[in-house]
């Protein structure tokens, strides 16, 4: 099992950015994808984005694409999401989540997760 914990979060005007850090304990972080998932208010916790065990593969949902950046540092067992150009749509609850076996989109198959940080985007 690894344990994760989320920090970053905050609030920035529409056009800032933000930079979320998940740092992780227990089983090898190096051995597991990590993914970025995000809640809004009366929604479906969706995800954002995903990186490959080695930080070699990345994978982002559309609306992301070109402003947030995931990247990791295995020697200090933290996964990073660089978030530019940043929205009023973008305001959620992110989450971090891990899996020793599957990189991609699908929230079901990360079995570890963070508790969130709160990122809130005003227009």
């Amino acid at each position: 099992q690894v344990q994760l914990v989320e920090s970053g979060g905050g609030l920035v005007q529409a056009g800032g950015s933000l930079r979320l850090s998940c740092a992780a304990s227990g089983r090898t972080f190096s051995s597991v994808a990590t993914g970025w998932f995000r809640q809004a208010p009366g929604k479906e916790r969706e995800f954002v984005a995903a990186i490959t065990w080695t930080g070699v593969m990345t994978y982002y949902t559309d609306s992301v694409k070109g402003r947030f950046t995931i990247s990791r540092d295995n020697a200090k067992n933290t996964v990073y999401l660089q978030m530019n150009s940043l929205k009023p749509e973008d305001t959620a609850v992110y989450y971090c989540a891990a899996s020793p076996t599957y990189f991609g989109p699908t929230l079901e198959k990360y079995y570890d997760w963070g508790q969130g940080t709160q990122v809130t985007v005003s227009s």
